[in-house]
């Protein structure tokens, strides 16, 4: 009886601690997500800048 309380004491905590790592990477996921998409619009602002200093350089 004790051991069969036991497992079900370590099978209750793996899933605990599985389901709060699979939060932790659902969180990880969306903040990598925003993180390039912040990315890729600095770099177009970037170039838009970049090719406007040159066009206006030229003249």
């Amino acid at each position: 009886m004790r051991a069969m309380l036991w497992v079900i004491g370590v099978v209750g905590g793996a899933l605990i601690l599985l389901g709060l790592l699979l939060e932790a990477v659902r969180w990880l996921v969306i903040i990598g997500l925003i993180a390039l998409v912040v990315v890729i619009v600095l770099a177009f602002v970037k170039g838009r800048q970049v090719a406007r200093h040159r066009s206006s350089g030229r003249r």
